[in-house]
């Protein structure tokens, strides 16, 4: 009797063992499962369910920039194009590039990048000095060069991956691995953002295409997926599927959108995935966005004033108009806008000319890009906004060898250029040799103005982490340092 009865209370032991606290509160006799639905759902919403995943959290330090609008040029705009004049490689254009810039060095196209036997490709574009520093930009770009006193501009950028999607990747991720956070999603993962009615981030495209690697460049990777990037139209439906079907009115949407919240809520309290959590505040959001997106679009009571300085074609889907509408999104309290603009690839072959395509592309966003910095600045936006512009490389000052001279991708120097939020106006960061191959002051690698941007916004890039798979992971991995000249 005495061993049986110690057997079973082993049995009953190795039962409770197996008895988790979830399942404790969600089936135990007392009730206490109910007892928590009830008090979650107390005010008919899900406000009191969770913590609202975009509820503005606290930085690490004071920040100087609230938002941040990046302006990404993708396809790999050519620096030698725009930015960094090279008055050297312009006199020796034609001759062989010396054997030590290219010795052990890989490039995208191998083929066409040395059937020349390695030759220099002078400028293509007129330059001029713009600013009170005497800034060089390029004849295509005037109205960027206006704002050259409003930017630090970063000319020894660098990278670790040489084709478009991995490297899209990484400039957006640090690093080419598919499955990792954006820095946009680490962003309002770190601080949360102040609008409750559209998403903490937000997406634009413009172009004939959209970016290579698509949506893993804004995607909340191993991060709940309340914080990956929302794609949103510039005309029509700002997001595909938002509107409510025919018959279905507002009340009949929130009464949907109640009984599915109480069913996650009911789920959530048995499971305690955090998941859930997002899936209600995602139709949260949506039902507010059925109203926001439709006010935000409507751009009809800008100025006149405010377009003509954009270039704006009412009624036109452009990166002029996804320029205003990033302004009028960070107004609105979006915590990170992401234009992308294709397509910047400047190869030589057909689509990829250094004249005639490259000329067009420019054209494309060279007026809005700087009227964006000069709105911000006249609503008092610009000293809290980062504005960020620059694609995933650069290109060769080698020619490559197509239907015209064009250039190769290039990763060891490239030219990128921030304004407001705390850099320091009409300044220059780094420098390269005489043909513009690699930096001899000052490298920037991707990591570091990760950790760049991450520190305007009030985030140590090395405390900002999330454990998974083992380990914690952060947006700069294990590298990343802080680029101080670039600070205000």
């Amino acid at each position: 009797m005495m061993n049986s009865l110690k057997a079973s209370q082993a049995q009953q032991a190795m039962d409770l063992q197996q008895v988790t606290r979830r399942h404790f509160f969600s089936q135990c006799s007392m009730g206490l499962g109910s007892i928590a639905l009830g008090s979650l759902l107390g005010d008919g919403l899900v406000k009191a369910a969770s913590v609202n995943p975009f509820q503005p959290g606290k930085p690490h330090f004071a920040p100087k920039a609230k938002n941040v609008i990046y302006m990404f040029m993708a396809g790999g705009p050519s620096q030698l194009e725009l930015y960094d004049w090279k008055p050297e490689l312009a006199r020796r254009t034609g001759g062989d590039i010396p054997e030590e810039f290219i010795k052990g060095k890989r490039f995208a196209f191998m083929n066409s990048s040395f059937k020349d036997q390695k030759k220099l490709l002078g400028p293509v574009k007129k330059f001029h000095q713009h600013g009170q520093g005497g800034m060089w930009f390029s004849e295509n770009i005037p109205h960027i060069g206006g704002i050259a006193d409003e930017m630090t501009m970063f000319r020894t950028c660098k990278t670790n991956l040489f084709n478009h999607a991995p490297a899209k990747l990484f400039m957006n991720t640090g690093t080419g691995v598919f499955g990792r956070p954006s820095m946009g999603s680490w962003v309002t993962y770190g601080i949360g953002s102040e609008s409750q009615s559209l998403p903490g981030f937000v997406v634009l495209h413009s172009g004939p295409r959209g970016p290579r690697g698509g949506a893993a460049n804004w995607g909340s990777g191993f991060l709940p997926t309340t914080y990956q990037g929302v794609p949103l139209r510039g005309s029509g439906d700002p997001i595909l599927n938002l509107a409510n079907p025919a018959g279905v009115n507002r009340q009949r949407q929130r009464a949907s959108i109640d009984t599915i919240n109480k069913l996650n809520l009911k789920r959530l309290v048995a499971t305690g995935d955090p998941e859930i959590n997002t899936r209600i505040a995602s139709y949260e959001m949506a039902y507010r966005m059925q109203a926001s997106a439709p006010e935000l679009i409507d751009i009809s009571g800008e100025s006149k004033a405010t377009l003509d300085l954009y270039g704006i074609e009412r009624g036109k889907p452009s990166f002029a108009n996804n320029s205003l509408l990033a302004r009028r999104l960070v107004q609105r309290g979006t915590r990170f806008v992401q234009l992308y603009h294709t397509n910047w690839d400047s190869h030589g072959g057909p689509g990829e000319t250094l004249n005639k395509d490259f000329d067009k592309v420019t054209h494309d966003v060279d007026r809005a890009s700087a009227a964006l910095v000069k709105d911000l600045k006249a609503h008092g936006m610009l000293d809290d906004t980062l504005v960020i512009w620059g694609g995933e490389f650069g290109r060769t000052p080698m020619s490559e060898a197509r239907q015209t001279a064009g250039r190769n991708h290039h990763i060891d120097a490239f030219t990128m250029w921030m304004a407001g939020g705390g850099i320091k106006p009409g300044n220059i960061v780094g420098e390269t040799d005489e043909f513009g191959f690699g930096a001899i002051d000052q490298e920037c690698h991707v990591h570091d103005l990760h950790a760049t941007v991450l520190h305007l916004l009030g985030l140590d890039h090395e405390r900002l982490t999330f454990r998974t798979q083992g380990r914690d992971y952060r947006l700069t991995d294990i590298h990343g340092k802080l680029i101080e000249d670039a600070l205000a």
